[in-house]
């Protein structure tokens, strides 16, 4: 049985998240009122449900160099179709949700479309589509709210599995997390996502077809956003064109600071997961304290900037060490 290096594990960027959430949240529960009860416990699982679907396949994208900032319009725009055909008369919860995982790869596919087909940077096409999507989530339901969902949905959706109080829903999650780990730590297909990000040509020497493993992340991204959507009109029993607004900040700022490199090639699943509960207990425990709204948006983007900046200092202090100790051993050996 290989040993483990402990050292090593809790020195990586992985390790430092998981410590990060556990020292978090002892002292939240030992300065704020309410962190330690199991309520605040589920609140957080109920906030970072959306996000941690949406940030997997996320991941998968931004280690090979491309960005999706169309995810949260993709979300709205599915809860306003979801709404508009419950209008409509189409009252099968399952049909409902095979009618949103539809839609949101179709989006996908636009995205992976213009991206892969014509060459389109992702970050000016998600932009584009950003705006697109929504837009079209207000074309389709208006100002409206649809709500006369049966109370039942509802409820269920949010149920606590057995015994505790989080909500059984997190159980989804987890399996697509274990799924996506799988994929892109234990496959040749992970691997090649790692060498798109740190060069294409040269994944493409390999015989990696990149152009359409790019394609198909952002319909699985467009998918398992729209689920995030389902997830969203259901425990709010609320379908707006507005829901999940601005939640792409949070996703991004969760996958950069999980360890994820913005300019692809490095990072993995753990410390964005990790990550994505940190910033869940964070944000909770301020909301406790009564910190207003607005400072935590400022933390956030705080964070993403932190997270983006942050390993190009650190990577500039250690090619400055590596310069130095040249020179200091050859100063020794001349003395």
């Amino acid at each position: 049985m290989p040993r483990v290096n402990w050292r090593r594990a809790l020195t990586s960027w992985d390790g430092v998240m998981i410590v990060a959430v556990v020292l978090v949240a002892v002292i939240g529960a030992l300065a704020i009122d309410g962190v330690a009860s199991p309520r605040f416990w589920r609140f957080v699982t109920l906030e970072i449900i959306p996000i941690l679907l949406i940030a997997l396949p996320m991941t998968l994208i931004v280690i090979t160099g491309e960005i999706d900032l169309s995810v949260a319009s993709i979300l709205g725009l599915t809860c306003s179709v979801m709404g508009q055909l419950w209008f409509l008369g189409v009252t099968s919860l399952p049909l409902l949700i095979l009618a949103s995982l539809g839609l949101g790869a179709v989006l996908g596919a636009v995205n992976g479309t213009f991206i892969t087909v014509f060459g389109l940077p992702s970050l000016a096409v998600t932009i584009g589509t950003l705006a697109l999507f929504r837009g079209l989530g207000y074309v389709v339901l208006g100002n409206r709210a649809i709500s006369d969902y049966p109370i039942a949905w509802n409820t269920n959706i949010i149920a606590p599995i057995p015994g505790l109080t989080i909500p059984w829903f997190i159980i989804v999650v987890a399996v697509l997390a274990v799924l996506f780990g799988i994929v892109l730590h234990a496959t040749p297909i992970g691997r090649g996502l790692y060498a798109m990000g740190n060069s294409v040509d040269a994944a493409t020497f390999t015989g990696i077809n990149v152009a359409r493993t790019k394609f198909w992340l952002f319909v699985l991204c467009g998918a398992t956003s729209s689920l995030a959507g389902v997830f969203w009109t259901l425990r709010f029993a609320s379908a707006r064109a507005d829901n999940g607004s601005g939640l792409e900040l949070s996703v991004v700022a969760a996958v950069l600071f999980g360890g994820v490199s913005i300019f692809g090639g490095r990072g993995g699943l753990i410390g964005v997961i990790a990550a994505v509960v940190l910033l869940g207990v964070f944000r909770n425990a301020l909301q406790l304290a009564s910190v207003p709204a607005n400072t935590l948006t400022v933390v956030t983007g705080a964070l993403l900037i932190a997270s983006v900046v942050g390993p190009n200092l650190v990577g500039m202090a250690r090619q400055r060490l590596r310069r130095r100790r040249p020179v200091a051993s050859s100063v020794a050996s001349r003395t």
